[in-house]
């Protein structure tokens, strides 16, 4: 029987357990993946805490490549032995082999191996929509992305960069700094040691930016609106400070008449069509070599405690993958 992980109380890294699961058969509409290798994201530990609920016991994860070992009546398009990945979807990609929607599987290109694949599926298809569907990004805009060296930001910056865009990212050290610069970013900001929306007003000739990219939260959503140019848009994708407090709704109009969403991707990707499409787009622009994706680091998935444990303490940097 194949294993997983499994969490049956919300709380820190030592709800994850490892243990045997039964896996059946495809149902309509399925296919059985045997993993090759699963993504680790900042979500997972919203999950695992309970800060976004799911009923319990459940096993974590949103994000996989591996292969195709059965399929379900109805499956037309996917077939045993194909080479695919996944990002969106139900929970459940912290185990060895697992049931997923056929229509929540794409294809791997040749080009694209499954590890690579895991590690920037959910990132590179957020990263998509932020740039290329919440509003378009392109030459003359000048953007702040916060957490420039993490997960999603050394995806988007590059992305944006290749875009045309000025990119001011932001950082908490030294060593994340020079990563951001290699991830396209002109300018870069250590928001531990300098005041972030003055730092940004002072390389913008005092305009501010048209978008700001916010995946923090608490502790950088009032810089953030402070950053931006009259009409400009925050996005507040994340919350990895913890929760955003009540906003004063009066104050995007008394800042100069802003806008602010909270976007995710199940929305973005929410049918076959529009998931085949964005991961076509991220597909291109990583096979082509303008967007390059680093996976430097990788636990086994019995040690997901101590992924986590890493990720909520800002020791990993780029994508991490964890490996059945």
């Amino acid at each position: 029987m194949p294993n997983a992980i499994r969490v049956h109380r919300h709380g820190g890294p030592e709800v994850l357990t490892w243990g045997e699961v039964p896996v059946g058969e495809p149902g309509p509409g399925e296919i059985r993946v045997r993993h090759r290798f699963i993504g680790l994201n900042f979500v997972d530990t919203y999950h695992r805490s309970g800060l976004y609920k799911l009923p319990l016991p459940f096993t974590p994860g949103s994000e996989g490549a591996g292969v195709v070992e059965a399929v379900g009546p109805g499956v037309t398009d996917l077939a045993v032995g194909d080479r695919i990945a996944y990002a969106t979807g139900p929970v459940g990609a912290y185990a060895e082999v697992r049931l997923l929607p056929a229509e929540r599987a794409v294809p791997l290109p040749a080009g694209i191996d499954e590890r690579i694949a895991a590690g920037m599926m959910l990132k590179g298809l957020t990263a998509q929509y932020l740039l290329r569907q919440t509003t378009t990004v392109g030459p003359g805009d000048t953007i702040v992305f916060h957490a420039a060296a993490g997960g999603v930001g050394s995806i988007a910056c590059q992305w944006a960069r290749h875009l045309g865009a000025t990119v001011i990212g932001t950082v908490g050290s030294e060593e994340k700094a020079r990563l951001a610069r290699a991830n396209g970013c002109q300018h870069v900001i250590l928001y531990r040691q300098e005041d972030v929306a003055a730092r940004v007003r002072e390389i913008t000739g005092g305009r501010g930016v048209r978008v700001v990219y916010d995946a923090v939260g608490k502790d950088t959503f009032a810089a953030s609106l402070d950053c931006l140019a009259p009409r400009g848009l925050l996005v507040s994708f994340g919350q990895a400070s913890g929760p955003v407090p009540p906003l004063d709704v009066l104050s995007l109009s008394t800042k100069g008449s802003l806008f602010l969403t909270r976007p995710t991707l199940v929305h973005y990707a929410a049918t076959r069509e529009s998931l085949r499409a964005a991961a076509a787009d991220l597909f291109a622009v990583v096979t082509s070599g303008a967007v390059k994706v680093e996976v430097p680091q990788a636990f086994p998935l019995r040690e997901a405690a101590a992924a986590h444990v890493a990720l909520e303490g800002r020791k990993t940097t780029g994508s991490t993958v964890l490996v059945p």
